[in-house]
């Protein structure tokens, strides 16, 4: 029983050294990915519209916070 748990320790260490070896091998090559996705706008916070929207609701929330408040009998 100690030879057979031996032999399965001796062949997961040979297994995972070889595993390793081939992963480290297999990133070896160099890979060229061009994701090029500018479609000219920039991002979406830097345009006009979202800090005119941002603004509004800004605005919202501050009207409704200080009107929620003045209104008791």
């Amino acid at each position: 029983m100690k030879q057979l748990s031996k032999l399965t320790k001796t062949f997961s260490l040979f297994l995972f050294g070889f595993l390793s070896t081939a992963l480290s091998f297999a990133q070896d090559a160099s890979l060229d990915v061009n994701i090029n996705t500018d479609q000219g706008g920039g991002a979406f916070y830097t345009q006009i519209w979202f800090w005119v929207i941002v603004g509004l609701v800004f605005i919202l929330l501050l009207v409704a916070l200080l009107r929620g408040g003045g209104s008791k009998s």
